[in-house]
């Protein structure tokens, strides 16, 4: 492996197994959710200040979610369904850093995330981590921080700026077809990431094929 450049990854998805959906989330903290429910709640619930672009702290956005609940949810339900919505790193995700290290990659993220996702993904000095791999990380950029998401062509501005890389000194890793699309509109080089198989195999392979020819 020796690709020349900075490596990007999102984070749900590439290195941590995360929900798609709040659906997902809310079943997976153990609430049904009907499809008659689901049509009646979910605008309310999308019409809520966002606060993956810094909108409103996750604090006031769990006590909106449960008013716009009518009750169905308490602030702890609502706790309990968007905490749901991070599971664990993917397998391998360590062995993919150690890679990058012996190779002398640079790393970074680009996540669209919450302020209460981006501390239990980095927490601070002293928190036993959920996520140790993530440690590793040398560049962090989050979408809650630099109050634009992915697709927005400034979040990759964003990680030009404060990197020092560019167009196509960037292989990003997302997946999200909307995402890599735009990253590539950007002049970025990016991989679409199959969340539902072996993600660190599919990164390596992928460094594997864009890394020059010795």
């Amino acid at each position: 492996m020796s690709w020349r450049g900075l490596v990007v990854f999102d984070i749900g998805g590439v290195l941590v197994r995360a929900g798609r959906t709040w659906v997902d989330d809310a079943e997976r903290a153990g609430f049904a959710v009907s499809a008659a429910w689901r049509a009646e709640f979910e605008p309310r619930l999308l019409a809520l200040p966002d606060r993956s672009i810094g909108g409103v702290e996750s604090e006031r956005y769990l006590a909106l979610f449960a008013e716009a609940s009518n009750g169905a949810y308490s602030r702890d339900d609502a706790r309990r369904i968007t905490d749901a919505s991070l599971i664990a790193e993917y397998p391998g995700v360590d062995r993919l850093f150690d890679a990058l290290d012996v190779a002398r990659i640079p790393t970074a993220v680009l996540s669209n995330v919450n302020d209460a996702e981006w501390d239990r993904l980095f927490p601070a000095v002293g928190v036993d981590p959920e996520f140790p791999a993530l440690r590793r990380v040398q560049h962090r950029f989050a979408s809650h921080l630099i109050h634009v998401a992915k697709p927005d062509p400034r979040a990759f501005n964003e990680v030009e700026q404060g990197t020092g890389c560019s167009g196509v000194e960037i292989l990003f890793f997302d997946d999200r077809l909307e995402n890599v699309n735009a990253a590539r509109a950007f002049g970025w080089t990016a991989e679409l990431i199959d969340h539902t198989g072996d993600t660190v195999e599919q990164v390596l392979a992928l460094l594997r094929v864009h890394s020059p020819a010795r």
